[in-house]
Parts: structure tokens; sequence; C-alpha cells
């Protein structure tokens, strides 16, 4: 069974017909302001998802989540594995900021953001049109019987799909195990590299599976943010409406604006019908306004029968502000985890140092040269948070107060983490007022730092 706009189901999504089994939906070309702005942010995001992995930025890959190793690389800030909670930090702000696009602009993201949409509507979709036509060309096609010249257009058209697919894959694995390794590891044999080769393939056949054949069914069926999308819009958020006091009575001969040309029915790519109201399986893609803009102008009628609007102002006749005080909350909590995200990062050092004393006895007598001394024993963690090799030295003062290590100078990888044996030895008589001494152990090199330690004596 094919998709008729004409005669959409109530009871059922419009891709599946009464068995269950699928309509595959073919929308038409749309032209107008909404589409050419959606061209621009598409081209944007492909940028984004195909090309960015396969970039460096001073020195290092620009975007890089190297799991093995426990490194995530952005933008030349590393974070390691000791900066767990600081990860956190931009995956809530993501969540967040998906929730107050959805508190002001309603499903905004599925239909100018999400991969899912982008990467059909802008490589699969112009594949399938260019080897097969337009949207009634791909319709008759597909219920054409098979022959020779139907066989040959999908056999085509199949493969630049698998291209495209094994190339989406390449990319996304490169952000996990890094785009110069994945060269390298693509020219050799698959049997050197079993397990990101089986890993590889199966994302080949996963994108193509999904941006190839089950597309809008992932948004009806399976996305989780098509369902609590109603829980984050109230009244005054903005969504794709149909005007329904200006539109009904529909037809060409009725006042109603809405001639029933289902032009708007005919660009969904979900295959809905706007006018029948506000539905699970809009992804606010603003096809129909292109569409019903276009007509409107044809027919000598105001624009905006189908617009972004809010329910308050289609139903109610009245100016609503989508920015109201949940979306402000919402706001304010993203700026604030942006600032102070932004702030640690700002005071995020390149050595991170730990001091705790030794396990042995906190502290032991020793004689040298006649004279009694206290000996503590620390033990002193370094971390390299910087991108660079960091080398210490001990800075020896003048003091009483003498400091031995045998590791030093030190130097320390980047994301290297290494513990350093430190000696103080000090003379007995500073303990006779107090049985504790603060004292300040001063390293030089690369970077310069203070660990403050309690010395402890008799």
């Amino acid at each position: 069974m094919s998709f008729d706009p004409r005669n959409l189901p109530d009871e059922r999504p419009p891709s599946l017909d009464k068995e269950g089994f699928r309509n595959f939906i073919h929308p038409a070309d749309v032209t107008g302001f909404f589409r050419k702005w959606r061209t621009v942010v598409y081209g944007f995001l492909i940028f984004l998802f195909l090309i960015v992995p396969w970039t460096t930025y001073q020195g290092k890959q620009t975007i890089l989540l190297d799991l093995a190793n426990r490194e995530f690389t952005f933008f030349n800030i590393t974070f390691y594995a000791h900066d767990g909670p600081l990860i956190f930090f931009p995956l809530f702000i993501f969540v967040v900021i998906l929730v107050y696009i959805t508190s002001v602009f309603g499903r905004a993201w599925c239909g100018w953001a999400c991969p899912q949409t982008v990467f059909i509507d802008f490589i699969y979709r112009r594949i399938e049109t260019w080897i097969e036509g337009n949207h009634l060309q791909r319709r008759k096609l597909d219920k054409a019987p098979m022959d020779v010249k139907k066989f040959s257009k999908k056999l085509f058209k199949w493969t630049l799909f698998f291209l495209v697919s094994a190339h989406i894959a390449h990319s996304f694995t490169a952000y996990f195990v890094g785009a110069k390794s994945l060269v390298w590891i693509t020219m050799g044999s698959p049997f050197d590299h079993w397990a990101l080769f089986l890993f590889v393939q199966f994302m080949t056949l996963l994108f193509l599976f999904d941006f190839g054949w089950f597309r809008e069914q992932f948004c009806i069926i399976m996305c989780p943010y098509g369902r609590f999308q109603s829980v984050l819009m109230g009244k005054d958020s903005l969504a794709v409406l149909y005007d329904e006091k200006r539109g009904e009575p529909r037809g060409k001969k009725t006042e109603g604006d809405c001639i029933d040309c289902y032009k708007c029915v005919n660009v969904c790519p979900t295959g809905i019908d706007i006018r029948k109201g506000v539905q699970l399986e809009c992804i606010a893609c603003t096809a129909c306004i292109d569409a019903c803009d276009d007509v409107m102008e044809k027919i000598n009628k105001p624009k905006g029968l189908i617009r972004y609007s809010s329910v308050s102002e289609i139903d109610e006749g009245k100016k609503t502000n989508p920015f109201n005080i949940r979306s402000m909350i919402y706001l304010s909590i993203l700026l604030g985890l942006i600032g102070v995200f932004a702030f640690i990062l700002s005071n995020r050092e390149p050595i991170e140092m730990k001091a705790i004393r030794a396990t042995s006895a906190p502290f032991e007598r020793i004689v040298e040269n006649d004279k009694t001394l206290v000996l503590n024993h620390f033990k002193i963690h370094f971390i390299n948070q910087s991108n660079e090799t960091k080398t210490l030295n001990l800075v020896k003062t003048e003091s009483e107060i003498s400091v031995v290590s045998p590791l030093f100078p030190l130097t320390i990888k980047p994301g290297e983490s290494t513990w350093a044996h430190v000696f103080i030895k000090s003379p007995e008589s500073i303990f006779i007022e107090k049985k504790t001494v603060s004292y300040e152990l001063l390293l030089d090199g690369d970077v310069t730092k203070t660990i403050k330690l309690k010395l402890l004596g008799p």
C-alpha cells in the first residue's frame, strides 16, 4: 500500500497501513524563507559532523573522545580521567539547552539540528531525488514492478547510500579513535584490529538502515525526545501551527483561506496533516509553512495561514511571550552552568598537586653530623593537566629546614600522573614550643608551585 496524502488515517501514523506495514513517505521539495535558512544550518552542521573530526587545532585533534586512554579533547582543552566531574558540565549544558529551546521554540531541535533530520534531508534525500526524480516520480517508481531500469536505479542509489554511510561511520569513529590512527588502521589488514573493523561495519549498516530506510519511523516510534516534548512545552511556546479560524471552512469555493490543496501534507517528512493540530509526529521543520505561504501568495491571500505561533495566540487571539518565567528559569540555570564551567576552566592549573603523609611513622629522629634532626616523609601526587611536558625542580632555601628527594628534577608528560617521595629534615629545636610547624615547599621550573605542609615533631 502506498502513501496517500489525501486519505490520512486518524487511528495510526500515516507511514503505516492497516496491517502495520510501511508506507514509504516521499515528501515534495519546497522552497521559501525557512527552506533557505535550513539549508544554511544543515550545511554548517554537516561540516561539524563530518569534517571537524578530521581537523586539528594547535597540534591536536579538534575534538577527540579517547575512551581507551581516558582523554577528552575539545579545542586543545584536554580532560583526563580525574576530570570526570568536569565532563558532566558539557553534557548537562547540552541537556539544559535542549530543554530551553523546547520551552521557547517547541520541537525546533528535531527539524533544524538533529543529525537524523540533517543527514536525511541534506544528503540521503538529495541522492534519492537525483537518481529517482521528484516525489511523484519516486512514488510511481515504488509502485512499478521490478525491471532492469528500476533495479539499476535502486542498486545505484543504495550503493551511494552505503558509501555515504561508510564515511559517516568512519567520521563518527574518528571522534573516539583519533583521525590519524584511524587512517593508518584503515590502510592495514582488518585482522590487525578486528574489533574496530566490526564496529565500523556495524555503524555503517546502522546508518544505512536508519538514514536510508527507517527515516521518519525513528522520530515517530523510537525517539524519546518526541515523547517528553509536550511536558516541556506550554501554551505560550512557539510551534508550527495552522490558523483554523482563518482557514476554515476549507475548500476552493469557501470563505476560509485554506483551499485544501494538500501541499502542506505533500511536503511533510513525517506525512502528517498539520491542520489537525499539534501532533507528536511534527518535527517543526517548517516545510509546511513555506509550502502554504507559496500557495497564499499565488491566490493573493496573506501569508501565515500556517506559521510559527503559540496555542494561546491561535486559540485566544492574544499575543504571547514565549520568554516567560519558566523559560527564564531554564535560561538562568543554563547561564549559571556555563559561568561555573568557564570559571573552573579559567582557574584550572596546568599541574595539580596533592601531598599526603607517608604510611610510616608520623616522624623519625635521625642523627647527622652529631645533630639530632626530625625527618618527615611525604608522598606528593602530580597530575599534568596541560598538553605539554612539564619539568619541576625543588627550590633550595636558606632555611634551616632541608628537603631531599631522589626524583627531582621531575618530568611529567601531558596527562601523566606520578608520585614523588619527599623527605624534609628539620632541627629538633623548632619543635620546643609546638609539635607542628607549617612549611611551604617551593617547586620551580616550567611552572611555579607551592605546597603547604605540616611538619610533626616531638
